[in-house]
């Protein structure tokens, strides 16, 4: 009998993993295809009208990936488990498992080996997003470096770059350097300046993410917007910033590290190091914090979700969707809430990003164990008090409704009166 009820209980694991695993995954596929709709978008529009190849604009997509799937794993098998277990409830599935000897305890078995799963699954994500993010932005600053190089033809205007115009007047078959250079410089609107090259190249620097035009034996021709005077400048070298941000349509790399690309080993190494400010090391410990606190979030969806979906209802699929998007709007709103108190300082950082799994967490055990006894899930004071305030202004309403049909009824009776004193006088 152990041996055999030991089967049978691994039998049910695998079943309810089964009914979680299907909606999960579509959940999830969708969720994350919503969230990058976007960056698909632009994305697209490198390849379509920049030429970026499609092997990189595959990898593009692989790395944004990660910072999208930290958000909508957790989220997804909240759903899922609304979804799977509430079929299982509506058909009747869970009253028979109990009825076998199969109690809410171990229910929750199978569910937390998935949240387990999931879990560790959103923990690597979280790991490798910085990773990912920081090579996102590498692959894209070689995507404008080398638009930037291709771009440039000979004996054409260039007007790819932010407020300048280029045009070269030969190009080094092997795109070494650039002869016969002139440029109209429009960045500083009360002095536009044309600058005239002998020679110029295209110098990269990997480590801030710039591209610089390194011009030789030139000078600089400015005449102000009044067109009283006129100055030269000539220059044996003169290095000229091109903004690649319009050539990456927007995408851009920013040069400064935000908390957001920062690995776990450096965000602990940061916040102990001195010289960041006092929001800075703020904005890092959320970051930490939230590490750990997103994954953390599959166990408190799971827990928070099994009572809801063991509900007797016939709503179906419908209206575990509903309450599992209720539920997460709460979430990430006790989340943003915390995150903007935490860093203007009127928070704890650590508690700011805690408090939306210390108030779900709660919440859940206080359901489960209600379930688990049977017991209504609200007082029972509680709901007749709500009734008797719903039942008043009910009754309220249907008096108001009467006065109205009343009063409608006067004005009609006074505009006939006025219309047959009307006749007779």
């Amino acid at each position: 009998m152990p041996l055999a009820r030991a089967i049978f209980m691994k039998i049910i694991d695998r079943y309810i993993i089964k009914e979680i695993a299907f909606p999960f995954s579509m959940t999830l596929f969708v969720f994350t295809f919503v969230l990058m709709i976007g960056k698909i978008l632009q994305i697209m529009e490198l390849m379509v009208n920049r030429g970026v190849r499609f092997f990189d604009i595959s990898l593009l997509m692989l790395y944004i990936m990660p910072q999208f799937l930290i958000i909508t794993m957790p989220i997804s098998f909240l759903i899922s488990i609304l979804i799977g277990m509430g079929r299982l409830s509506t058909d009747n599935e869970i009253t028979v498992l109990k009825a076998s000897g199969c109690g809410l305890q171990r229910l929750l078995q199978p569910i937390a080996i998935a949240a387990l799963t999931v879990f560790l699954l959103t923990a690597m994500t979280g790991v490798f997003a910085p990773l990912s993010n920081r090579a996102m932005k590498v692959l894209l600053f070689e995507l404008v470096q080398q638009r930037a190089s291709i771009g440039i033809k000979e004996k054409v205007f260039n007007d790819d770059f932010k407020d300048l115009v280029l045009y070269t007047e030969k190009i080094d078959p092997r795109g070494d350097f650039m002869e016969g250079i002139l440029i109209s410089d429009q960045r500083l609107a009360r002095e536009p300046a044309t600058i005239v090259a002998r020679k110029g190249i295209l110098v990269s620097n990997t480590r801030d993410m710039t591209v610089t035009l390194r011009l030789y034996d030139g000078s600089i021709h400015t005449l102000e917007s009044s067109m009283k005077n006129y100055r030269r400048t000539g220059f044996s070298t003169y290095d000229v910033n091109l903004d690649l941000k319009t050539v990456a349509a927007g995408q851009g790399p920013a040069v400064k590290k935000g908390s957001v690309d920062m690995t776990f080993g450096e965000l602990l190494e940061n916040i102990k190091k001195p010289g960041f400010q006092e929001h800075e090391k703020r904005d890092m410990i959320i970051e930490l914090n939230k590490k750990f606190s997103i994954p953390v979030s599959c166990f408190v969806f799971g827990l928070l979700a099994l009572p809801f979906a063991i509900v007797n209802r016939r709503s179906g699929k419908s209206k575990g969707f509903t309450v599992g998007m209720v539920i997460v709007v709460f979430y990430y709103t006790l989340q943003l809430a915390g995150e903007a108190l935490g860093e203007t300082g009127k928070m704890s950082p650590v508690l700011a990003v805690w408090t939306p799994n210390l108030v779900l967490g709660a919440t859940g055990v206080y359901l489960f164990t209600k379930a688990v006894k049977e017991e209504p899930y609200l007082p029972v004071e509680l709901v007749e008090l709500v009734r008797e305030k719903l039942n008043s202004i009910a009754g309220k309403t249907d008096l108001m409704n009467r006065l109205d049909f009343i009063r409608g009824k006067l004005d009609a009776l006074r505009s006939r009166l006025d219309i047959f004193r009307g006749k007779r006088q």
